[in-house]
């Protein structure tokens, strides 16, 4: 390391910050008091010697653990840091373990106040801190490498939107400066992360029907965010070849695309050492001021979701309970926790790197597509370009940025809030049948916090029921466990004469999908599509969804462990909203309104060659093709 003027700068700042954060801790603590202002200097300096000697031994601990682990080891390091710099510092009166918890907790808040009021946040601490400690000048690394953003869930028009309204200064002056363009991708059904990003990454989702679903060989439910489930999934994409690798790094991701660096990756949970994260959670305050947002992040939720109930904003859904505290993870504590894992990479020269933020997709589910709240989330998520590009011009190599969305987002009431009760209870009641498994969780609700901690393993089920309905936004999934294979049209209609018009009876149902002698076939409640052949019967039912439903549906109706039935909300034609399965007034899984239409921001000297991009293996493979073009892989890899 080379210390500078601004190194010098930064030290002193923190020095002079840190001690008048004691000392305010030292007014307003009855057990901790001072014997001068100088005091509480020498406590800052010795915590900042502390830090710097217990970096090294705790990186070689947390290295053999994961990132739970190295959350535990460095919220302990600060503990025993405070503890130390108040026993070995003269003048120092202190009341023992739980003045120590207290301090390190108000000398947090109180750093979080002073960076907020100076425009500085925890992400941007840790970004210099990585700067200052970069190569010398001379280390280039040849070649160009890729930092490829994933904004989860932000559709092209709220990306339009969001730059008529300043939400998104940082690309707003990559698209007007010309450095990037960007265009609209078409996310095809079933519009959900797992199916994209294993498009992405790996270039291939011909069998993910669902974000969950029920197999019917095995007896079991697979959910895209349980880490048993994403690693059986991505073992059966998986060639070895994907995106990232060749010595690529995944952050954040459901899947890995092979590479050889992953962290918070859901299908490669456990097999990752936590060392890379022991800068974010060992930082003296750094955690507890993240914590701290954290808080403030809850609390912010809890007065929006007053709000919009207080001004009778419609539609809406009751916005408590966990997802309270995973807001507050995703916007708060793991946004700064990816920022710092992808600034080290690129300080590190990795090739490329592929991360998601799931900050804006957390909030539009529950708040609504372009709520307040929804693009403040996605201001947030601009302002993490603007870091990014900070590091960059520090890397020791040269760095573009791609960001790229996974789906969009459609809105409208529930399915519940509809009818007074869930999809399964309709099925059940039109079916004639007694019993019923339902999985209807939100969709992908807590899946960084699961990355990092594990979750529960694949669910299966003891005997064959009866009945499976799971939902996936807009889309929701019938099997009948009971009936070997795909059970046709006509043998559903003859066991379940109810069914099927029952369903279409139901306020908020669109069409169904079924196969038959005929093939998968849409069906509404004046006519059918015959999806092979595209021969319409009566009235056709997938009009309203546009020219690639068709193909979409004929698409995931042929998978082979494709549901008995797929049920389809309707779309209406003023509002352009949908109606979830799950309780999500955001949602995306099937078709209509904004959720297939994805995008992609890209630099305006790589080319975009052919017809428009449909589908996530169509965006696979113009990114390897850009990667190819920049000597990143081998031609001919895939």
């Amino acid at each position: 390391m080379r210390a500078t003027a601004r190194d010098l700068r930064d030290a002193l700042f923190g020095l002079v910050a840190t001690a008048a954060a004691l000392l305010i801790a030292a007014a307003v603590l009855d057990g901790l008091a001072f014997a001068s202002w100088w005091t509480a200097v020498l406590v800052a300096l010795v915590m900042a010697v502390g830090d710097a000697l217990s970096r090294p031994p705790l990186r070689a601990l947390a290295g053999r653990a994961g990132p739970f682990a190295a959350l535990l080891l460095g919220g302990l390091a600060q503990l025993l840091l405070v503890e130390l710099a108040l026993l070995v510092a003269p003048g120092v009166t202190t009341g023992g373990a739980g003045t120590t918890v207290a301090t390190l907790l108000l000398v947090g808040l109180v750093l979080t106040a002073v960076r907020w009021l100076l425009g500085v946040n925890d992400s941007s601490y840790l970004v210099a801190d990585l700067v200052r400690r970069r190569p010398p000048s001379g280390d280039r690394i040849p070649g160009t490498g890729v930092v490829i953003v994933q904004w989860d869930g932000v559709s092209f028009p709220v990306l339009r939107f969001g730059l008529a309204s300043g939400a998104l200064p940082t690309l707003a002056r990559w698209l007007r400066s010309g450095s990037h363009e960007a265009v609209k991708w078409w996310a095809r059904v079933p519009s959900t992360t797992p199916v994209s990003q294993a498009g992405l990454l790996h270039g291939r989702n011909d069998e993910i029907p669902a974000f969950r679903w029920y197999e019917k060989e095995s007896g079991r439910l697979l959910v895209a965010n349980r880490p048993a489930d994403a690693a059986v999934i991505e073992a059966r994409i998986s060639d070895g070849r994907g995106l990232l690798a060749g010595g690529g790094v995944s952050v954040s991701n459901i899947f890995s695309g092979d590479a050889p660096t992953t962290q918070m990756v859901m299908s490669r949970t456990g097999k990752h050492n936590g060392a890379a994260y022991v800068r974010f959670f060992a930082r003296p305050f750094v955690f507890v001021r993240a914590l701290v947002r954290t808080l403030g992040e809850m609390a912010k939720e809890l007065y929006q979701g007053r709000r919009q109930r207080l001004r009778g904003v419609e539609p809406r859904i009751r916005r408590r309970g966990s997802y309270v505290a995973l807001r507050g993870l995703t916007n708060a504590m793991l946004r700064d926790l990816n920022v710092g894992l992808v600034a080290e990479h690129m300080m590190a020269g990795a090739p490329v790197i592929f991360v998601d933020f799931v900050d804006y997709d957390e909030i539009a589910h529950h708040a609504g597509v372009v709520r307040p709240e929804s693009l403040a989330a996605l201001a947030g998520l601009d302002g993490v370009l603007d870091l990014l590009e900070k590091v960059a011009a520090a890397a020791p190599r040269d760095y573009r940025f791609v960001v790229l969305s996974d789906h969009g987002q459609s809105q409208g009431s529930t399915f519940r809030q509809l009818t007074g009760r869930g999809l399964e209870d309709a099925v059940r009641e039109h079916s004639g049948l007694s019993a019923v498994v339902a999985d209807t969780t939100d969709a992908e609700t807590g899946r960084p916090a699961a990355a990092m901690v594990g979750s529960p393993q694949t669910a299966s089920y003891s005997g064959r029921p009866e009945l499976v309905v799971v939902g996936s936004g807009n889309l929701g999934l019938v099997w009948f466990p009971r009936l070997p294979g795909r059970v046709p049209l006509e043998e559903l209609t003859e066991r379940f004469p109810k069914l099927i018009p029952g369903l279409l009876s139901e306020s908020g149902v669109g069409f169904l999908v079924a196969d038959s002698a005929r093939g998968p076939v849409a069906i509404g409640s004046a006519g059918t599509h015959v999806l092979a052949d595209d021969t319409v019967e009566g009235s056709d039912p997938l009009a309203p969804f546009g020219p690639h439903a068709r193909f979409d549906l004929l698409r995931v109706g042929t998978m082979g462990n494709a549901p008995d039935l797929y049920v389809h909300s309707t779309l209406d034609p003023h509002t352009f909203e949908v109606h979830a399965f799950e309780e999500l007034v955001g949602c995306h899984g099937g078709l209509g309104g904004w959720q297939n239409e994805a995008m992609l921001v890209h630099p305006a000297d790589w080319p975009l060659d052919g017809p428009p991009l449909y589908g996530a293996d169509a965006v696979h493979r113009r990114l390897v093709g850009w990667l190819e073009r920049l000597g990143q892989r081998a031609g001919g890899m895939l």
